[in-house]
């Protein structure tokens, strides 16, 4: 007999922070990977994705940040994956913080504040849709509830 849960979606769980001056967000430079993305990672097991925000930004950036409110909630199954749920923050204006930024030159290579209109030459067409609609959220002071970054009506 088959276990129901056995059918139960186990997505993995990701959080970002999204910092924002003018129409300009805050990208960072992975050493790995996709190379820009905003700050972020990977929920640990029994942790909130605000506490996940929050700790990725300190150990990527050096800051103590809290977040304010949820911006988007982006289901977006990656084929090489498997579900994947993610979380965008708003965490504030960086101010006298953005001087503060350190980076360990091991997760991070650098940090670009680059406008919305211009983020398709930084990010792969998938974070440009979920960015670009958080940046919506911010802006207009909305959560919303994205599938692949677009907007579910």
């Amino acid at each position: 007999m088959t276990d129901p849960a056995d059918n139960f979606a186990t997505p993995r769980l990701a959080a970002g922070a999204l910092f924002v001056r003018d129409n300009a967000l805050l990208l960072v430079r992975k050493t790995y990977g996709n190379g820009w993305d905003i700050p972020g990672g990977y929920v640990d097991r029994g942790e909130s994705p605000a506490a996940a925000c929050e700790r990725e930004v300190r150990e990527e950036l050096g800051l103590n940040r809290t977040v304010r409110r949820l911006l988007v909630h982006d289901w977006a199954p990656n084929e090489s994956e498997g579900d994947k749920v993610l979380y965008v923050f708003d965490c504030g204006d960086l101010g006298d913080d953005e001087r503060r930024i350190r980076l360990d030159g091991i997760e991070l290579a650098e940090t670009n504040w680059v406008t919305v209109d211009r983020l398709g030459e930084y990010v792969v067409p998938r974070l440009e849709r979920r960015l670009t609609q958080a940046h919506h959220a911010y802006t207009t002071g909305v959560t919303l509830n994205l599938e692949h970054g677009q907007n579910r009506k």
